[in-house]
């Protein structure tokens, strides 16, 4: 008989293929069998953290990418969520997760506006894992009640998420509520952009990726204090020509003279049902916003990564990208007088020709 032990899996393996089966039980709807694969790696003696990060948190990115390619629907995408954020819990009531704070209090809250709550949750959670006194506050937190939680807890810092990027305006105030009264701000999220580009711009103590990377940084050592009652260089300078205000404030106007000029343009709208056309004034309401807080940033490669994006997600979808073109040039006639804007729209136009060859060419 042999006595010839075989090697043991890297964990890295072990972890990926967990992930796997994991996908498989969230595909499948079956939350019971999800959170028993959890509660059984940790049983297991897998670290609760590469269980939160490398196992939950990667198949929640699978789900978007499903999603993206119209390999789910939103219904299916909805419940895998929320199947992914019960097996969080359940994670957290297990032994191996139960940790006593040592270190200071951070409270993590979504911005308002921002209903993604799963990436807010896993660096909670990571957080508690290592020794933070955690207040997660969750979606959709206005500022006016963050900052009363502040006044109350005094927490040394606040994690701030966004993953919709027409959010930003709102972070915007957000962080400056909260340097206000003192309380430095680390942001994280798909929002702030490659890089986080947009978490300096609007005046961030730091930002951060991902979970791990949000703890690392809160490890170092305390986030710069803003100085209270210090006003700020204005680093948006490009707002004062109020672009950014009329566009936002005619917005529902404008997706009404667009909708109406693509119905006269384009008779078999007119044969649309209740939900196409509903959708149609979504998709143009999406533009709309994505073009106002382009202008807000002052950067008009939010508003091409958008249209491309869009363009993507429609072909993926079987709506083919030219259906786009004629929409942006109504906005831009509507906009004439508004440079930024009609100047950032062109350029949608100009991108979804180079990504989008086909999407100038008539239907």
């Amino acid at each position: 008989m042999s006595t010839h032990t075989p090697p043991r899996l890297p964990a890295t393996t072990h972890l990926r293929e967990l992930a796997d089966r994991l996908w498989e039980t969230v595909a499948a709807g079956d939350e019971y069998t999800a959170t028993d694969l959890v509660l059984r790696a940790l049983d297991d003696g897998i670290d609760p953290e590469s269980v939160l990060l490398d196992v939950i948190a990667a198949v929640q990115g699978k789900v978007g990418e499903e999603w993206a390619a119209n390999r789910i629907s939103v219904a299916q995408e909805h419940a895998a969520t929320s199947i992914n954020e019960r097996a969080v819990a359940a994670l957290t009531l297990h032994p191996a997760a139960r940790t006593s704070p040592y270190r200071g209090r951070i409270t993590v809250a979504c911005v308002d506006g921002e209903w993604h709550a799963l990436p807010a949750r896993l660096v909670a959670e990571v957080l508690k894992l290592r020794g933070w006194q955690v207040d997660y506050l969750g979606a959709q937190v206005p500022a006016p009640h963050l900052i009363s939680h502040l006044h109350i807890t005094k927490a040394d810092a606040v994690a701030l998420s966004s993953s919709i990027a027409t959010r930003l305006p709102t972070a915007h105030a957000a962080i400056t509520a909260c340097q206000a009264v003192g309380v430095p701000v680390l942001v994280g999220g798909a929002a702030f952009g490659p890089g986080g580009r947009y978490a300096e711009l609007l005046g961030a103590q730091a930002w951060a990726p991902d979970a791990r990377t949000a703890a690392d940084r809160l490890a170092q050592g305390p986030l710069p204090r803003p100085q209270v009652g210090h006003q700020q260089i204005d680093d948006l300078p490009h707002l004062a020509d109020q672009e950014y205000t009329m566009v936002v404030r005619s917005r529902d106007s404008l997706v009404r003279t667009v909708f109406s000029a693509l119905e006269a343009a384009f008779p078999a709208m007119r044969a649309y049902d209740d939900m196409q056309r509903e959708r149609t004034a979504e998709d143009l309401a999406h533009i709309v916003e994505f073009l106002a807080t382009a202008l807000y940033l002052g950067d008009e490669e939010l508003f091409t990564w958008f249209i491309s994006w869009t363009a993507q997600i429609l072909q993926a979808r079987g709506v083919p990208a030219q259906s786009l073109p004629p929409a942006l040039d109504l906005f831009a006639r509507e906009l004439k007088d508004f440079p930024r804007a009609a100047r950032t729209l062109q350029r949608g136009m100009d991108a979804l020709t180079t990504d989008h060859p086909t999407a100038g060419t008539p239907a």
